[in-house]
């Protein structure tokens, strides 16, 4: 991908809803006090491996070891090593000023929901990526639902120059397939993570083609 395109496509990212919501929780994700206190958990039927892999990558790639998280898991296997053997339990001791970052791409269960309550009573940072799970919403300090159909729209006048194809549910940038899915919203939350204070700082082209790489596969630059 060309580093005009990739600049351009900066820029309209910037200015869409989407990005501008992963930026507040990839910054919320940033405030975790420090290494193991991200706890990151799904639902009984969807684990949040893709995040948790691309949150590690992040984590490693900026020196920001508060990024990586614990992953939380319904029903972990017997003999699990303990960094893949940590069960709900643990999100009954959480301690105030941890994250719970909530990955529901269907509906949380109420079992769930209880113990958020609990650890947001205790003082925890409660965290939702969702499809507009309207009981996440009640509990969460910041949220980004997926749950509107087309999901990337950009503004007037910026389809032409970064590639997109503003109001189809999946565009087409920069040459690339990028479905507006919850997938793609997990990619955008954890490159805001792993950012500074500047979308446009240094480097940023860099990473927001790495990311487009991730998504849609290598692209010709």
């Amino acid at each position: 991908m060309d580093l005009e395109r990739v600049a351009a496509l900066r820029d309209a990212l910037s200015r869409t809803e989407w990005w501008q919501r992963s930026v507040v929780l990839g910054r919320a994700v940033q405030r975790t006090p420090g290494p193991g206190h991200l706890l990151l958990v799904g639902t009984p039927t969807v684990e949040p491996w893709h995040l948790a892999a691309h949150l590690d990558d992040e984590s490693r790639a900026t020196d920001a070891a508060q990024i990586a998280p614990q992953l939380v898991r319904w029903q972990p296997p017997a003999g699990a090593p303990p960094h893949l053997g940590i069960g709900l339990s643990r999100l009954e001791q959480v301690q105030r000023g941890e994250t719970v970052f909530v990955v529901a791409p269907d509906a949380a269960p109420d079992p769930l929901l209880e113990r958020v309550d609990d650890a947001r009573r205790t003082g925890a940072t409660v965290l939702a990526l969702d499809c507009g799970d309207r009981n996440l919403t009640a509990l969460a300090h910041e949220q980004l639902s997926i749950d509107v159909p087309g999901g990337l729209v950009l503004p007037d006048g910026l389809a032409d120059r970064s590639g997109f194809s503003p109001e189809v549910p999946d565009a087409v940038v920069a040459g690339l397939h990028l479905p507006a899915s919850f997938d793609v919203a997990q990619h955008f939350v954890s490159a805001a993570a792993g950012e500074g204070d500047e979308l446009g700082r240094p480097g940023w082209r860099d990473r927001l083609a790495r990311l487009l790489d991730r998504v849609s596969g290598p692209a010709y630059r």
